[in-house]
């Protein structure tokens, strides 16, 4: 797996925290140092815990787990909702609906009221109804789908939390925190990193640093499922091949059986 590049992390801004009056002492072990009133982010220390976050992501999609995003700050939408598709994991980029985790199968039955609009506007049955109905039924199907369209295949609990901004996501932490799912998050210098498992000290307001943070742990993730394909594949092999040596002895063991019928 790729090493993540300090310099690369510097270019793309990782190192600038917040104001120093707004900073969180916690995160004092992670601050190199001060300027003009900024913090500034011990990078060393930020390629370290990539690293580690990295790792632990990939062998979570090795074992065919799911892997939450959350970041529904209006500058990390886009770049999250990307990365978490390209590796096929479920994310949440407009309001994060309460009781996502905590309360899941009532969120289930949403996503099944979603599945069940889309069937019955396929099938006709919504075809005798009135211009307005129907346009209360779209309206309806859209709201689902902004909420809950990006999750309407996570059918069980996911295995981890992926956060941009601890603070603003504090309500997805906390549930997390009491199902004791493990959470990875890009904490900044006014956040409080005692509730992440998996702290990565970055700027978490530039979309030049969550990307390049994203690259490396969705990178990551895409290995982990490639290896998880792999194993998959040499299984399969192995298990016909055990077949195969299985049918030649059985066929091996026949005239045996029928010389012994014989006798």
């Amino acid at each position: 797996m790729a090493r993540t590049n300090f310099d690369a992390l510097l270019q793309a801004g990782c190192h600038f925290g917040h104001l120093k009056r707004k900073w969180c002492p916690a995160m004092a072990p992670y601050i190199y140092t001060e300027r003009n009133g900024i913090h500034i982010i011990d990078l060393h220390k930020t390629v370290v815990k990539i690293d580690e976050a990295a790792d632990a992501l990939k062998q979570i999609a090795k074992s065919g787990k799911k892997i939450l995003f959350v970041a529904t700050k209006k500058q990390t939408k886009d770049v999250v909702a990307d990365k978490a598709a390209s590796v096929n994991m479920p994310y949440v980029i407009e309001r994060w609906p309460g009781g996502m985790l905590t309360n899941f199968p009532t969120i289930r039955k949403a996503v099944k009221k979603m599945a069940n609009i889309d069937k019955l506007m396929n099938d006709g049955t919504y075809s005798n109804l009135s211009k307005r109905e129907l346009l209360q039924i779209t309206r309806q199907r859209a709201k689902l789908e902004k909420n809950l369209g990006s999750i309407a295949d996570l059918t069980r609990l996911p295995s981890a939390l992926f956060v941009v901004d601890v603070v603003k996501e504090a309500n997805a932490v906390k549930e997390a925190r009491r199902l004791g799912i493990p959470v990875f998050g890009i904490v900044d210098t006014n956040s409080n990193p005692k509730d992440i498992d998996f702290v990565i000290p970055a700027n978490d307001d530039a979309k030049d640093s969550i990307e390049i943070i994203l690259n490396a742990c969705c990178g990551a993730i895409a290995e982990g499922l490639e290896e998880r394909k792999v194993e998959k594949a040499d299984e399969t092999a192995a298990a016909a091949q055990g077949d195969e040596k299985r049918v030649r002895r059985a066929r091996k063991d026949e005239p045996k059986a029928e010389e012994q019928e014989a006798e």
